[in-house]
């Protein structure tokens, strides 16, 4: 396997780092199909092109996800989803009370 020579003004680039980037966009929610959470994986993104002996061209990436009018992105979540927890506790709560109630009489 020969070196990596960048080639006039490039920097040296590490053989991985679009697939780290890539990781970060997809962990962080910015490509849109997820929301914000680190996801471990068993193989790493690159992985089988080091494997390989084959480095990724720079630049290498996915186009942007694009989203369908009324959707949010992952990282977009807003209140909504901490009115749907509130109220769902609250029933709960509700719910718990009453049965309690109807076991006391």
């Amino acid at each position: 396997m020969a070196d990596y020579k960048p080639r006039g003004g490039e920097s040296p680039v590490p053989p991985t780092a679009d697939a780290q980037r890539l990781r970060h966009d997809i962990d962080s929610g910015r490509t849109g199909d997820k929301i914000p959470a680190w996801d471990p994986a068993a193989a790493p993104l690159g992985t089988d092109d080091e494997a390989a002996g084959t480095r990724p061209t720079g630049g290498v990436r996915p186009p942007p996800a694009t989203h369908p009018p009324g959707h949010e992105r992952g990282n977009e979540v807003g209140p909504a989803h901490g009115l749907g927890v509130a109220v769902a506790s609250t029933l709960a709560v509700a719910v718990v009370v009453l049965a309690v109630v109807i076991l006391a009489t």
